[in-house]
């Protein structure tokens, strides 16, 4: 049977089975006694199985079989679902990911899966397993001899920035020889090195099993480092009691959510936690209206839209021009229905913030579980729309941000206690639209903030002085925790505490035209607030002139336009200012930042537009506005894509191209 032709359905309806067997196995985590889940999570297995077997990847048919008979076990009552058991069939659905995501890349599927499979068969026999028989899954060796770390979105952050900046990601796999006494010694001595070469970032097993010599003989350490591998190994073996060492690159896996870029469905998925008879009719009648289209086509006809709305600027210039009453008509009707096919195309690239939020599910689970916290995570608003570009963009700072709330804001259940608190900290990550924005918020009922050790590291690490700390504002205060390498931790863990994170958040987020912001009560509760565009290829902007030159001010930054009078201009710190509804706000002369070679007119009142980043104000001066519009977000390119406060281009109706500013830029 020919089942290439298949292959891509396969995938993606392998996906969506995985996806609800993890959000199904969350929530029996919380319910151990409702069977009716165990049937849902059958179910999908069961389907899963037969898709596999019937595609011809057995190992992947296999693996499902053995955790299908687990859950068959449960629902007839012969196991009980208690932590460990589930921790076990979490560790086959992330193998049982790792298959489907080789099949989407062209390979076999073919994965060493003897320990999970293993442990499966323990249970189905009704034995136990403990956390420490799980763990050691984590850095198997497979049948090329070589070791497997399961990195998180953090680590893998980590290892591609390295990547880019030219350096080395190396899996060194080191085993000791059986008679060895002092294992510990060994692994330390190992580090020494290995910490002379480059960064240690992870280990399997842990640094604090192999400390306490809870592991066999061979652990595996990634490291990224500028030396040569043949050289870090030559150091390795000079370390007594080293049976073998093999350095390799280490290749960074894909995250199922990175292969979901592929496609996209035109309308949005239907919850999958609807289980009414009535709400499932339902959900089968929306999903028969539903197709599959390839992005890149979605990209493609976005392009040719924009190219419309380049030429409908220029139809509407000529019909100006010519005051011709038919030609207008028709433009102005060109007009109506081009907006409607605009708002058509940008709908079919909008997916639900679910796409991202799924993952964030399984990872509160596992981190709760390393830092010994108990968390209750709440999602809020994950059928809100966004478009795909920046969907792609949001989730390794949303990563970021629950790992610092989970880590520094909520406190040890010891501490809630004391506290008068409940022992389990409650994290809510919510979305939802406002105006041509989505807002998304991540919150917690920790202990907010501390102000002074904020202000002590920030001194201690000579960010600002004693003086000027002392004279900051809550707000900016709390702004210089996403300065670079700024942390508050006091010990360095797998978390956090690397000063790494939220400098990446907030740069990310200012690159794709929102902005981030920090609201906290101490003791209470804190709140970052992610402000995002809906979409990044088309702006309404206003267009103003610089001498003979015309630039676009995104709308979404602007607070308003003004006429000053230049009695009314004051100076402070050798800086043009103004007085703007009882703020001092700097002028910025854009013939000065953009080196526009035309005489300025010094007579007359300044127009100016008041644009706001934060708490931060500029007012930027024109020689005058030109209005409003909506225009085509065009790159400028890799050779220009340096040039301070631009942004981009964008085609006007007269064939004029106008240079779109950064009002961030500028305000900073």
């Amino acid at each position: 049977m020919e089942t290439k032709q298949y292959l891509e359905v396969f995938i993606d309806e392998s996906n969506e089975h995985l996806q609800s067997i993890n959000d199904q196995l969350l929530s029996l985590e919380k319910n151990p006694g409702d069977l009716t889940i165990v049937n849902e999570i059958f179910r999908s297995a069961h389907t899963l199985k037969g898709m596999s077997a019937t595609m011809g990847y057995q190992d992947l048919s296999n693996l499902t079989h053995k955790m299908e008979n687990v859950l068959d076990a449960v629902r007839n009552e012969k196991i009980r679902v208690d932590e460990n058991m589930l921790d076990v069939v979490f560790d086959s659905v992330d193998d049982l990911e790792s298959m489907v995501l080789d099949i989407s890349k062209g390979g076999t599927g073919e994965r060493n899966v003897e320990k999970v499979v293993e442990l499966l068969q323990t249970i189905e026999n009704g034995g136990s397993v403990s956390s420490v028989d799980q763990k050691e899954t984590i850095g198997t060796v497979d049948a090329h001899g070589a070791g497997e770390f399961y990195v998180d979105e953090f680590t893998k952050t980590a290892l591609q920035q390295s990547s880019e900046q030219g350096k080395s990601n190396f899996q060194i796999d080191v085993s000791l020889r059986e008679d060895c006494l002092l294992k510990a010694a060994r692994v330390y001595m190992v580090f020494e090195v290995l910490e002379q070469a480059g960064d240690v970032i992870l280990s399997s097993p842990s640094v604090e099993k192999l400390e306490k010599e809870e592991f066999g003989t061979t652990f595996q350490v990634l490291l990224i480092t500028d030396e040569d591998p043949d050289e870090i190994e030559n150091q390795v073996r000079k370390v007594s009691e080293i049976e073998h060492v093999r350095v390799q690159n280490y290749v960074i896996p894909v995250r199922k959510q990175e292969t979901s870029e592929q496609e996209s469905s035109v309308t949005s998925n239907v919850s999958k936690k609807m289980k009414e008879s009535k709400k499932d009719r339902e959900s089968k009648q929306v999903a028969g209206k539903t197709i599959r289209i390839n992005i890149d086509r979605l990209d493609a006809l976005m392009n040719l839209f924009e190219e419309l709305v380049i030429d409908r600027g220029r139809l509407e210039q000529i019909s100006n021009d010519l005051k011709h009453h038919e030609l207008r008509e028709t433009v102005e009707r060109m007009t109506r229905i081009s907006n409607d096919m605009q708002n058509t195309i940008l709908h079919m690239r909008m997916v639900p913030v679910e796409q991202v939020f799924n993952r964030f599910p399984r990872m509160v689970r596992q981190l709760s579980k390393d830092l010994n916290k108990s968390i209750d995570l709440s999602i809020v608003g994950a059928e809100t729309e966004l478009d795909r570009t920046v969907i792609d963009e949001i989730g390794d700072p949303l990563v970021h941000l629950i790992r610092n709330a989970l880590d520094h804001g909520i406190e040890s259940p010891d501490q809630r206690i004391s506290k008068g608190k409940s022992a389990t900290g409650k994290l809510e990550l919510k979305a939802y639209h406002s105006g041509n924005h989505v807002f998304i918020e991540i919150s917690d009922d920790g202990g907010g903030i501390d102000r002074d050790k904020v202000i002590q590291k920030a001194i201690g690490n000579r960010v600002v002085t004693k003086e000027q700390a002392e004279a900051m504002p809550n707000s900016q205060v709390y702004e210089l925790i996403m300065e670079s390498g700024f942390s508050t931790a006091d010990e360095i863990s797998d978390v956090s505490g690397r000063g790494v994170g939220l400098d990446v958040v907030k740069s990310t987020i200012e690159s794709l035209g929102g902005n981030i912001s920090v609201d906290f009560i101490p003791d209470e509760r804190s709140i970052f607030s992610i402000q995002l565009p809906l979409t990044l290829s088309i702006l309404s902007v206003m267009l103003v002139d610089v001498q003979k030159e015309k630039y676009a001010i995104p709308l979404s930054s602007i607070i308003e336009t003004a006429i000053v009078k230049k009695e009314d201009i004051m100076h402070a710190h050798n800086k043009k200012v103004i007085d703007f509804r009882g703020k001092i706000v700097p002028l910025v002369f854009l013939k000065d930042v953009l080196q526009v070679p035309e005489k300025w007119d010094e007579e007359g009142d300044y127009s100016v537009v008041v644009v706001r980043k934060g708490e931060k104000m500029a007012a930027l001066v024109v020689n005058s506005f030109i209005g409003q519009q909506e225009v085509v977000l065009k790159s400028l390119g890799d050779y220009l894509s340096g040039a301070f406060a631009i942004s981009g281009a964008t085609i006007l109706g007269e064939g004029q191209v106008a240079l779109i500013l950064d009002s961030h830029a500028l305000v900073k």
